[in-house]
Parts: C-alpha cells; structure tokens; sequence
C-alpha cells in the first residue's frame, strides 16, 4: 500500500470517528453606548427583557424594540463597551437567582451580596418580569396583616395581599411606618423584604441597623440599589423583590414588601427612557409610565389555597412635593392601589406621630380583613376623629360653644392623644385594642391632655404583667367577649 493510499484511510478513520456539531446564536453589532444603555442592530429575533452578552463579557438585557435596533440596559461597567464590536442573544429572560438562605441579608437587585456574609447558593432562578396571577388563582383579602400601629390597625386596616400606599412629603415618617410593619411581623410568620430605591447608603443602613436591634432580619431580606447605583439597578431594584417575593409565594408562604420609593423609581426609568430618545409625556415621562408600575403592584395578590395559598401584600412609598397628591406619579399609583396612608406634614409638625391624615387615608378592602375585636372598639372613630379635625378648624373662629360640641372636641382630642405612637414601639393586638376600649368608652374624657400618655403607659404594663391570659386571649381569638369587657373595664379604673 502507498503513503497516499494509507494516508486518505487514516484521514477517512479519524472523520469516522468524530462527529460534528453545529451551534446557532444570534449575533449583533453594537452601535453606540449612551449613558449606560447600549443600542445594537442585527438581533433580529431579539425579544423584551431578553438576556445579552456583549464581546468584553457584560450583561445587559434589552427595554427597547425598534424595526431596526435594540435598546439595552447594561448591567456592568458601561464605558467598558466599544461600538463595532458584537452583541450576543442569550435567549434567556433576565432572572434573579432565589433561595430561602437570602433570608437576613442584604443584596442588590441582581443578588449579589452586599453585607459581610459569605455567597449564597441559588435554589432556582425566577425571571424579574412575570404576568400577574389572573382572577381565577386569586382569593378575596380577608386576612389581617397587623403593622402593630394603632391608627392603621384601627382606622384604615390593611389586610394580606393588599396594595396599600404610603404618600406624604418628605420626612413625614413614611419609612417608618414599613419599618414598623416588618418589626411587628415578628410572632405573625411573614416573610419582609424592604426594597430601598435611590436612597443615601447611610439611609439604607440605618434601616438594616433598626431591623437587626429589633430582631427582624432574621425573616427579612433588604434588597438595595442605592443613589450612587446605576439606574439600570435602580429601575430594576422593585422587579427582582417582587421575584423573590414570588419565591416565598409558591411555597404557600405571606410575603410583605416595601418599596422606598416608587418616586425615584420613575425618576430611574425617565432617565433610561429619555436618553432612548422614546417620546416624552407630561413632566418628561414616558407614555408608558403607568404601566411601569401597574404590572409591579399587579403580582402582589392572595392566592386561593387550592393553588398553593400565600399571599404577597405591597406598600409602595411615594413622596410628595409641598402635599400635592394631585402629581402625575402620586395619581398614577393611587390609582393602582387598594387605598393610601396620607401623611401631613403640619400633623408631623404638631408632634402627631404617626402623622396619618384620617380624612384623606382610605383603605379600600382592609375593613373585611380587620379583627372583630377591633371592630368592636374601633367602630364609627375614624369618621369621629374627622368630625373633630372639622370641628376644631371652625371652632377657634367661634367662642360661644354648647356642650354637645365641647364634648365632641374633647373626646376628639383625648383619641388622637392615644393614637399617638413613637416610632419602632409597635402594639400586639391585644394591647390595642384594650387602649382603644378605654379611649371610645369615654375613660379619658375627664383627664388632662399631659395625663393621656402615662395613663396609656400604666395600662399597658399592667396588661404585660398583671393581664398576661388576657392579652394571650384576645390575640389568639381575636374577638371581646363580655366576660373580656368586664375584666377590661376592672383594669382601667385601677390605674
């Protein structure tokens, strides 16, 4: 045999023995980088919220379909990219990785840890764009979610799987408010997760600081895109919270969300929009802003136990400027919730803490989720606590006052005495509704101002230490009995 002739058989051997694959991947060119978003044409085939890898290896995944080009948010450092060079198609969706082990820690939207922890291995990864639950899979509210706050509970309840939005003006006490709500999920088994938006890094730690003093980031998960982040993270911070929260979800379990604040939020996906070039709306928004976050607020739900149960109950923040809730962001997500907690700056300045408006606050499905204790002490006082607010506006123009009237303000006065409240002290629902039983059956009506808050103060250590089997009582049946009452009123005239 030649050296041709064995030569072709060692070539038809080794091509017998391999076998050849092909790989198909859909690649583009990127064109020009724009202030953290990238614009690429050729990824024909390309879809919303899908996946890309540009040639340096960053991420990045595309907001913005045109006939021609895409628009890309990256997910890196964007002065890295340089046009010319090729986009890849991944064609996955953005997801974020989930695991019950995030639980007491802190990450960014994209899950990288940002505390001193060691790495987190994923259980699953969920896409951060999901359609909402439809009709069928849902369940009415009907299940209170407790924030521990004696206003909220009592005047404008807030039940599991309720959007209810906290609006006010700067530095009115809203964050506090959520932050109370996470502490008093202590003993109520759910699930927190704070979703800080553009918000100072010294702000979010003190959040995290407050949590840990109060032992609550054991069930809670902060998740973090800062003020110094891109807006890339910012615009996707809600979007991944909601994603873990859904994990928690499936597995039957409440999962309560804060998101501080949607405010900045649309300030983030203004600033992506505009520099897309998409066509600008009223205050520079994009016309689809208030899609931004009705497919946000949609995913939180009850889901009917024969699905899997659980709930997810959001309260989206959103700050005010000088209290206009007539705004274009506050009408668009007052719109899309189930009620707001109006917080006033002047009620804030008078030292009424929590600074909650009863006239403007509405909760439009809590009343069926709140307790029949509750409701047995609570009922017909958020319309008499507005029928003194109005009072008292005209009564300082009138000096000449009868008694029917002078008692109307002074039992006014006495109740929004006792729904005072510091901040980071939430009330079980035993003790609230013991101190709302002595507010509405007229106990405080003869006392001082000064006298209502030791008088408060007095009645909730003798309920903690002489009162123990009734307040364990009312907690776990939720209701007053006769039997209770008596015993209730026998404590309150003690002190």
């Amino acid at each position: 045999m030649s050296s041709l002739d064995a030569y072709i058989k060692e070539i038809e051997k080794e091509l017998s023995s391999k076998r050849t694959s092909s790989k198909e991947e859909e690649v583009g060119t990127l064109l020009e980088v724009r202030d953290g978003v990238a614009i690429a044409a050729g990824l024909k085939d390309a879809f919303y919220g899908e996946l890309v890898t540009f040639q340096n290896g960053v991420n990045g995944f595309i907001i913005d379909l045109t006939e021609d080009s895409v628009g890309i948010v990256v997910l890196g450092d964007y002065l890295s990219l340089e046009a010319g060079t090729f986009v890849k198609a991944t064609g996955r969706v953005l997801s974020v990785p989930v695991a019950d082990k995030f639980l007491g820690r802190v990450i960014d939207p994209l899950a990288y840890i940002l505390d001193d922890g060691g790495k987190i291995k994923a259980d699953k990864f969920y896409p951060i764009e999901k359609i909402a639950p439809g009709v069928v899979f849902r369940k009415s509210v009907s299940v209170p979610l407790q924030t521990g706050i004696k206003s909220i509970d009592a005047m404008i309840p807030i039940g599991r799987g309720q959007r209810e939005l906290i609006i006010g003006d700067r530095s009115t006490g809203k964050t506090t408010i959520g932050i109370d709500t996470i502490i008093n999920q202590k003993a109520e088994g759910v699930i927190c997760i704070y979703c800080a938006i553009g918000q100072k890094n010294s702000k979010v730690a003190s959040v995290i600081e407050t949590l840990k003093k109060n032992n609550a980031m054991d069930y809670t998960i902060v998740v973090s895109a800062g003020a110094s982040d891109s807006v890339a993270l910012q615009y996707l911070a809600p979007y991944s919270a909601t994603a873990i929260a859904e994990y928690f979800l499936d597995k039957g379990k409440d999962v309560l969300i804060i998101y501080d604040d949607l405010s900045k939020h649309a300030w983030a996906y203004r600033q992506i929009s505009l520099v897309l070039r998409r066509p600008a709306g009223r205050e520079a928004y994009p016309g689809d802003i208030f899609y931004l976050h009705s497919r946000l607020l949609e995913r939180a739900c009850r889901i009917d136990p024969k699905y899997g149960g659980g709930s997810i109950t959001a309260l989206p923040i959103i700050e005010t400027l000088e209290g206009d809730i007539s705004g274009y962001i506050p009408t668009n997500v007052i719109s899309i919730t189930d009620g707001q907690l109006f917080l006033e700056t002047e009620l804030f300045n008078s030292d009424i803490r929590p600074a909650i408006n009863v006239g403007t606050s509405v909760s439009r499905v809590g009343g069926s989720a709140q307790t029949k204790a509750m409701k047995q002490v609570s009922s017909g006082l958020k319309l008499d606590l507005a029928q003194y607010r109005a009072l008292a506006a005209f009564s300082q123009f009138e000096s000449d006052l009868d008694e029917e009237t002078k008692k109307s303000l002074n039992r006014g006065a006495k109740v929004t005495q006792i729904l005072k409240q510091k901040k980071h002290e939430p009330y079980s629902l035993g003790e609230q509704v013991v101190v709302l039983w002595s507010a509405t059956h007229g106990y405080l009506d003869k006392m001082a101002i000064h006298e209502v808050e030791s008088f408060e103060s007095r009645l909730r250590d003798a309920l903690r230490s002489r009162k123990k089997d009734l307040l364990k009582k009312i907690n776990k049946q939720k209701a007053l009995e006769s039997i209770d009452e008596k015993e209730i009123e026998k404590l309150v005239k003690s002190i």
